[in-house]
Order: C-alpha cells, then structure tokens, then sequence
C-alpha cells in the first residue's frame, strides 16, 4: 500500500528532548514520586526515584499507544496498520502489567502525585528530570477518532511514529541511570521494538 507524503499534523505535546537532571538521585530522594523510603524489593535494589518516575509515566504512554492501536483495528484500511497495532497491544500490554508490579513492589503509587486520572495528556509533566514525551492530547486523539479511510492510516502513522519517538527518549533517558536489570531490560526493548516499527511507519508514509 503506498501513501502521499504526509501532511503537516498538529500534534501537541510532542516534546522529544528532555534531560534527565536527578542522574545521582538515591532511594533517600525517592519520596519525591510517592515511595516509601524503607521499602525493599528484590526488583528494586537501588530505589531510585528516576525508575519509580519512568514507570509512572511509561504507563500512561503504554496506555494511550493501545488506545491508538485500538482505534487503528477499527477504522484502519491498511493491513499494514492494523498489523503493526496488533504488534503494538501485544508487546505493552505485558510491559504495562510488568510495571505496574515493579510499583507495587516499590511501595510506589501507580500514578504519579498531581497527574489526573485519565492519564492521557501528560504532555507537560515533569518529575526528577524525567518528562513524558509523544503523548497525544485530548484534541489529537478526537481528531484520530474521527479520521477515516486513507487519511486515518497516515495521521495514525504520523502520531504514532511521534509517540514512538517520545518512548524512546524516555527510555534512553532511564537507561543513563537505572542500575536495576529488570528496568534496563524493559527499556532496552522498548527502544529496540519501537525504532524498528518507526522505521516500518516511515517506509509506509514515504511509500
């Protein structure tokens, strides 16, 4: 299936640099995202604040990329679409179950404090350095909603190649200072996954 260069989309939120600041940050400093300071877990030897905040907001992002993938196996037109959404709900789904274990673990609250309860527009949330990136806000995800044909397949492309994008930095961002394996483990894959199907959405808008 081949596709039109895409068109410019406004997408909100799309701030895909942030830098991490809290690169020392301890389990005595930890409190800052709701942990306990005296929890221990073998999953969370080091405690640090900068995995209870990538956790916090990687769930919420996870969340929203099934939303859209969701959105994609109803009104997509491509196979290609809706074969790489299926690929998507299977890889975060677990990832999203694996953090939410890692939180529970850490004495952590799921949501990170002064988020809302939708989790979606988080765009310009910021906590020990790490900041969600590539999420859609409530306009965008409207505007997805109400695509069709053609053009929903290249603004689902466009957004999720930004969501991607957003991913990604929040990984990297987390692998510069995560000591737990578990975490980097996390990461890792999702840098490696979602660079390869940005890489699958980029051919498709440009085919």
């Amino acid at each position: 299936m081949s596709y039109v260069r895409p068109l410019a989309l406004a997408v909100t939120g799309l701030a895909l640099t942030a830098t991490l600041a809290a690169c020392g940050t301890s389990s005595d400093d930890v409190g800052t995202t709701g942990m306990n300071d005296g929890s221990s877990s073998s999953s969370s030897v080091t405690g640090q604040a900068a995995d209870v905040a990538f956790a916090q907001l990687m769930i919420p992002h996870h969340t929203q990329a099934i939303e859209m993938a969701d959105l994609a196996l109803k009104y997509g037109t491509s196979a290609e679409v809706k074969t790489l959404a299926t690929q998507i709900k299977a890889a975060q789904d677990p990832e999203i179950a694996q953090m939410t274990q890692w939180l529970d673990g850490w004495n952590a609250p799921l949501q990170m404090p002064g988020s809302d309860d939708s989790g979606v527009d988080h765009s310009d949330m910021d906590m020990g350095g790490m900041s969600a990136s590539g999420m859609m806000s409530e306009e965008d995800m409207n505007a997805l909603g109400q695509a069709r044909g053609a053009d929903f397949d290249r603004m689902w492309l466009q957004m999720m190649i930004a969501h991607h994008q957003g991913a990604i930095a929040m990984a990297e961002q987390v692998l510069a200072t995560t000591t737990d394996e578990q975490v980097k483990a996390l990461a890792q894959d999702v840098v490696a996954a979602q660079t390869t199907e940005i890489d699958t959405m980029q051919q498709l808008l440009a085919g």
